[in-house]
């Protein structure tokens, strides 16, 4: 029997946007370490012979410097993204015009840095609303993947208070960066947003059956620190259940799953950056790898167009909790 699909991205978050997000004036100099990081993930996943959609931040595609990184991940045969224009998780606080104002910018740079027009998008800091598919559905995109049902958004929340020099303003327009205790229970499976503009696939970020807890690969690395061997079996255990309650994962990578302790001064802040990097590079082709031993891994846009093809739950926007 054929084995059952996963799919495998990358949120390409330049440096800046983490400095931004954690409220360091530091990010508007744009810091960025694509050199670094590029180069590595598509190496492994070039080695792997696995595709890879990549989801570009617009902001980074407008910048001269950044565009061979970008054209080399298209050339590569990457499938391209939308992650946002200016990357801001406070994306569902946007009226409607200017959320689409912000959709159209990124898609307008990512196209003229890649020769590639999206068809997928995802929201920063999985930040989603109503407008935001609404204008990628009047855009025509096949696809939104912004949506994590986990059940400690909260808690990652207050740890990464815990440790950024916010203000209280700042804290308002972050109070649902990664998600709430509701957003747990959203589907794990595809299923399809229904707008006035017509039908939009979602394929949430996968967390594990039943507990709703994450193990994309930043989280692996996370508890790599403690246990490399809790995380490797945290790992099969999360596959394991998916292939036990027929779950397609959706894995999840992000850029600081390629870089180590003091490689890029300013973001040990981070979970998991007090890590050498040859560490964390082994996890992560380790993590591909044995992913690739358990499901047929492809590009979210074709985990979109598989999920099309078949008679999915609808779902109306409107169920978004929307701003004040």
């Amino acid at each position: 029997m054929p084995r059952p699909c996963a799919s495998l991205s990358l949120d390409l978050d330049n440096a800046w946007s983490y400095l931004k997000t954690r409220g360091d004036d530091a990010w508007t100099a744009m810091p960025s370490y694509f050199e670094t990081v590029v180069p590595r993930f598509l190496a492994i996943n070039r080695d792997l012979g696995l595709p890879l959609s990549v989801f570009i931040v617009g902001a980074d595609a407008a910048i001269e410097a950044n565009r061979p990184w970008l054209r080399e991940i298209a050339d590569a045969g990457c499938e391209i993204g939308n992650h946002s224009f200016n990357h801001e998780p406070w994306l569902h606080l946007y009226s409607a015009e200017e959320t689409a104002a912000e959709i159209i910018r990124a898609e307008e740079a990512i196209q003229a840095a890649t020769g590639v027009r999206p068809r997928g998008f995802r929201g920063p800091g999985f930040s989603v609303s109503a407008q935001v598919l609404e204008t990628l559905a009047a855009r025509r995109y096949l696809y939104d993947a912004s949506t994590f049902p986990t059940v400690i958004g909260p808690l990652a929340r207050l740890y990464y208070f815990m440790k950024a020099p916010l203000s209280r303003e700042d804290r308002k327009t972050r109070d649902r960066l990664f998600g709430r205790i509701s957003d747990g229970f959203r589907p794990l499976r595809p299923y399809r947003w229904s707008t006035h503009e017509g039908g939009l696939v979602e394929i949430p970020v996968t967390t594990m059956p039943l507990l709703r807890v994450p193990f994309h690969l930043s989280y692996l690395h996370y508890l790599a620190g403690y246990s490399p061997a809790l995380a490797r079996g945290y790992f099969r255990a999360g596959l394991a259940a998916c292939r036990l309650r027929g779950v397609e994962p959706s894995f999840l990578l992000h850029p600081l799953d390629y870089l180590g302790a003091g490689e890029f001064p300013g973001l040990d802040f981070f979970p998991a950056m007090n890590q050498p990097a040859e560490q964390k590079l082994e996890l992560a082709r380790w993590a591909l790898e044995t992913l690739a031993g358990h499901f047929e891994v492809v590009t979210m846009r074709e985990h979109a167009e598989r999920a099309s093809a078949r008679d999915l739950p609808t779902v109306q926007p409107r169920l978004l909790a929307q701003p004040a």
